[in-house]
């Protein structure tokens, strides 16, 4: 425990003075929901003793799930003057999520749970407004139902990805920029793993999470960061995908997707295959209209401490995914190639 509290002080710190450089007088504002209350505890510590004013604000999982339930619809999923005011007065943000908020649970059905997040966009818009700076600590996503079909425990996770966010900031953005600079509009990508090949144009919005919330991220509007971090995705043109993608054990909204073979014309999903968990895939698949089942984002990991299954499989270094049709589809050992330039080599950046 003296090595995980450890941790927890090491990353709470660097999230402060790193990702978010709190200074000595701003205001402190740390969310958490009860999974993540002892680093939150961690946190609120250090940033007292930097000289901040800090509070903290408890999302409590059965009061929320108790709320949804019995909410007005009028009501369900909208913010108040009291969030707004807060967002208004804060200087930094660090928000540690609860599980019900990750891509896989099952204690709140999915219409229920979808309408009790109606306020994202409003908080996000209303964050910007305020130009707080943030940072969300993912670790809090894994509860126990997520952790068992990942093979892991909740406190395994927990450790790697606070171990991970201990990794080189510096590092990882020289990384970030140097595949950005490869990743261009009109760049032809190639994607080869297991014996299949997927090809598509790049076109659209670069984004890079590095772990640190700069001046150019707040001007840019950028204002929320992931820790630990970090990948660089990059749009897809929506009519240009062609070919086949061999998909890795994968978490889903659905529980864990063993295998994939998806097929792409002009864009288009069009056909899909697994050998394990074919019914998962299709209903994954099917309630995706099918004129929106297109590959519309890649995505490659660059955190040489973050490792599959723990919660993060897009930001191991190395991995390459897929996403815009209703599947996450992350490939391990892929070979990534844009403009004839070997980015990633069976896996390898």
């Amino acid at each position: 425990m003296d090595a995980l509290n450890s941790l927890r002080t090491k990353v709470a710190k660097k999230v402060l003075q790193k990702t978010l450089s709190v200074k000595n007088g701003e205001t402190v504002t740390v969310e958490s929901w009860n999974n993540g209350l002892e680093f939150a505890r961690v946190l609120l510590a250090e940033a007292r003793a930097m000289g901040t004013t800090a509070v903290l604000v408890l999302e409590d999982e059965g009061a929320y799930i108790e709320g949804v339930k019995r909410s007005p619809k009028n009501t369900l999923g909208k913010m108040g003057r009291n969030e707004y005011g807060m967002l208004k007065g804060t200087d930094a943000y660090v928000f540690i999520p609860g599980p019900l908020l990750a891509a896989y649970q099952t204690k709140i059905n999915p219409r229920l749970m979808s309408d009790s997040t109606r306020y994202n966009s409003s908080w996000y818009d209303a964050a910007k407004k305020a130009k707080l700076k943030g940072a969300r600590l993912t670790f809090g996503y894994i509860g126990e139902e997520m952790a068992r079909i990942m093979g892991r425990t909740v406190q395994q996770v927990a450790e790697r990805q606070l171990s991970a966010a201990l990794v080189n900031f510096e590092g990882i953005s020289r990384r970030a920029r140097r595949l950005s600079s490869s990743l261009t509009d009109g760049s032809k990508v190639s994607v080869r793993a297991g014996g299949a090949r997927l090809e598509f144009i790049l076109k659209g919005e670069t984004t890079i999470e590095d772990g640190v919330v700069s001046p150019q991220d707040m001007r840019a509007g950028n204002n929320m960061t992931y820790v630990p971090p970090g990948f660089v995705s990059k749009g897809v043109e929506s009519t240009s995908a062609s070919g086949t993608l061999k998909v890795s054990k994968s978490v889903t909204r659905l529980g864990l997707l063993s295998d994939a073979t998806l097929t792409f014309k002009e864009g288009r999903l069009v056909q899909w295959k697994s050998k394990e968990s074919m019914p998962m895939l299709t209903k994954l698949v099917t309630t995706v209209p099918e004129q929106k089942r297109r590959l519309t984002i890649l995505n490659v990991g660059i955190n040489p401490r973050m490792g599959y299954l723990f919660g993060q499989d897009r930001m191991v270094a190395g991995s390459v995914t897929a996403g815009g049709f209703g599947i996450t589809a992350v490939v391990r050992g892929a070979d990534l190639t844009v403009s004839g330039r070997a980015l990633v080599t069976a896996g390898n950046l």
